[in-house]
This record gives C-alpha cells, sequence and structure tokens, in this order.
C-alpha cells in the first residue's frame, strides 16, 4: 500500500487560468484535510490525496 488515499482526480489538460485540482484541495483544507496535490504520470492527471498517518487520522476523527 503506497500511504495515501484519493479523494478526487482531474485531467491534466485544464482551461488556461483554471486550477480545480488545487481548487479542490484548497476546499478540502479549510475542512481541515490535509489535502495536496500530486501528479500521476502514467495517466496524466492530478490526484488530490491525503496521505496516512496521525495528521490525516486526526483530521478525519
Amino acid at each position: 500500500m503506497n500511504g495515501r488515499t484519493v479523494l478526487e482526480r482531474f485531467p491534466a489538460g485544464g482551461p488556461r487560468g483554471s486550477w480545480p485540482a488545487e481548487e479542490f484541495a484548497q476546499a478540502r483544507r479549510l475542512e481541515g484535510l490535509p489535502a495536496e496535490v500530486v501528479m500521476d504520470l502514467a495517466t496524466d492527471t492530478f490526484l488530490v490525496i491525503v496521505r496516512s498517518g496521525e495528521a490525516a487520522v486526526d483530521a478525519v476523527a
């Protein structure tokens, strides 16, 4: 297991000036989840993830 939970996937080719993955991650951070955006090169998508660990567990609890 890679120790992360994928919350959402976004295609890499979004409209110019639009950052939907970053906006989604920011909204989750405002809710208390330590969300971050990573690139999945194999599928050419941005993933919004929460890494496993105490911070993620505390935020969900």
